[in-house]
């Protein structure tokens, strides 16, 4: 499966289509010329997509074979052999560590005596954030090289004999262009802040009506009492020993929440040392050590929230170290967004809006395409009614700040 040759033509270009069985396959100055993949690519830095951190998914054992995370990532090329965009893809033979739940499709092709794994998974691992997906190299024509990425994604899953190639958390824009290639839309519902501006929290607390400002103020003075501090940890700050009481942090949790935890302890050390000014570490305190946090990382104009964990209890204490401490961070950093991770209608209340997510399906299957596509045109018009329904259900006055789609 780590093997594999295509060709596709995109708008009259000759593209050849190669498979790299790693990130570190690429050159690490071909990742970063990619869209949003360092800092100087344009369209946005997204950490997720550095070669620092998929590197460090791979070298730490957290996505490769044994895990069931084969990178197969997409290579497109001239004719003479220069990249001219990517797609990070890895062969799943589960579907675990997504957050685009396609549990239901798989157990219909089982059920008619098809095999749904392996499947390719078009993805950050582990990771519900939006970021380009079909990324294109500086310089080059982006209508172009996006309409070979999709088009070359296609041959690649059919040349492979596999069941589907799901391209998940993408921009809307990389979706148009998927559709157009014939790829099936999915909409699902995530929470964020939007930051219009605000110079202190206190604006942004203006904003909101009174009966809910005044809750948000007692829940952060409830979350800090008993002698609890918190502390922002970020470049230098973040040692090994601090990694230690975080790793903790993050196994207790995720032991509970998903009996495997996918990130190991070499993991955090990796990222640590390679982008450790792209990381947040929010740490509460009490009695001089760390009892709780949640790890952040920082993009160009967005903080992403994304592991929680504790070794106590304390009533609020998640709210704060995961919403409220995001949000004084976007503003006093003047970030347009905090994406505070999957799911949980209770970030509502704490000022987080209601924000449409997107990913795009091939199923080279006949039946299990129409099946889904009919599936699809229903799951759609259901989230947006339930994003319609939310937004009236924000904790702002009314007339404040539009909701973002």
């Amino acid at each position: 499966m780590d093997q594999g040759e295509g060709s596709t033509q995109a708008q009259h270009t000759d593209f050849s289509v190669r498979i790299a069985a790693g990130v570190g396959a690429f050159t690490e100055a071909e990742w970063n010329g990619l869209t949003g993949t360092s800092k100087g690519s344009g369209s946005g830095y997204n950490p997720f997509l550095s070669y620092a951190f998929l590197t460090s998914l791979e070298d730490a054992g957290c996505a490769v074979p044994r895990t069931g995370w084969q990178g197969n990532h997409i290579r497109l090329e001239t004719s003479d052999g220069r990249l001219v965009g990517a797609i990070p893809c890895y062969a799943k033979s589960h579907s675990q560590g997504e957050y685009v739940f396609d549990h239901g499709w798989a157990d219909a092709l089982e059920r008619a005596g098809g095999n749904y794994y392996p499947k390719l998974q078009c993805a950050v691992p582990f990771t519900p954030v939006t970021g380009p997906r079909l990324l294109v190299a500086r310089g080059e024509d982006e209508a172009s090289v996006k309409a070979g990425l999709a088009a070359g994604l296609k041959v690649v899953t059919d040349k492979l004999g596999i069941s589907s190639a799901h391209v998940t958390f993408a921009p809307h824009g990389d979706v148009e262009t998927l559709e157009a290639a014939g790829y099936l839309h999915r909409t699902d519902q995530q929470f964020h802040f939007l930051n219009e501006g605000f110079s202190t929290y206190d604006d942004f607390l203006a904003t909101l009506a009174s009966r809910k400002r005044k809750a948000l103020k007692k829940e952060r003075r409830e979350a800090l009492a008993g002698g609890i501090a918190v502390d922002w940890l970020t470049g230098s700050d973040l040692t090994e020993r601090v990694w230690d009481d975080f790793f903790a942090f993050y196994m207790d949790t995720g032991g509970r929440k998903w009996g495997r935890p996918y990130l190991n302890r070499r993991f955090f050390s990796l990222v640590g040392e390679r982008m450790a000014d792209d990381i947040l570490l929010v740490m509460a305190r009490r009695d001089g050590r760390y009892i709780a946090g949640a790890i952040n990382f920082i993009g160009s104009d967005a903080l992403y929230g994304r592991n929680w964990g504790c070794i106590e209890d304390h009533p609020f204490l998640h709210f704060e170290v995961c919403y409220h401490q995001a949000i004084d961070f976007a503003i006093a950093r003047k970030l347009k967004v905090v994406e505070a991770g999957a799911q949980g209608e209770h970030k509502l209340a704490r000022g987080y809006r209601p924000v449409t997510m997107h990913s795009a399906h091939y199923i080279a299957h006949p039946g299990l395409r129409r099946a889904v596509a009919d599936y699809l045109l229903r799951e759609r018009r259901e989230v947006a009614q339930m994003g319609t329904y939310l937004e009236e259900h924000t904790p702002f006055r009314k007339g404040e700040i539009a909701g973002l789609e």
